[in-house]
């Protein structure tokens, strides 16, 4: 429920990746599977629906947040899927940043905004093609009125 909260925050509307075709996208490690219980092994899963919610974990603290999956909406019928995935712009900061926002910060949106940029910082040093910059990935996330 909390991915109905973006609509309305801070942050740019993440877009619906949609994929059709084979068996490809996990979910989240492994390709759509079910157990067996007769041998109590797993097996591809044949027809059926797969939700995955957001993926994460804290590393070193409380709030030191990291992104592992997206979310997604997946369904199998023999060999072929369809999956849609929630594709957010520069997915690690993003995600990331959302769960600090969502989890960590009080007030209004602008008030806790600024409260992430300041305990949550997400200022980098991108170096591509030999050429190095200075990247605040808050710029990269955020609607325009609340960078």
């Amino acid at each position: 429920m909390k991915l109905l909260q973006l609509i309305n925050s801070p942050f740019k509307r993440p877009k619906l990746k949609w994929y059709f075709g084979k068996i490809v996208i996990g979910t989240p490690y492994f390709f759509p599977r079910v157990i067996d219980k007769k041998t109590n092994t797993f097996k591809p899963k044949k027809i059926g629906f797969d939700f995955v919610e957001l993926g994460w974990k804290t590393k070193w603290d409380d709030t030191d947040y990291r992104f592992e999956w997206a979310p997604l909406a997946s369904f199998v019928f023999f060999k072929w899927q369809v999956a849609v995935i929630v594709s957010a712009p520069e997915s690690s900061s993003f995600w990331e940043a959302w769960l600090y926002y969502c989890m960590d910060t009080k007030g209004t949106k602008r008030e806790r905004i600024e409260q992430c940029k300041k305990e949550f910082p997400l200022d980098y040093t991108v170096t591509k093609g030999g050429v190095t910059t200075k990247v605040n990935y808050y710029d990269l996330i955020l609607k325009d009125k609340y960078k």
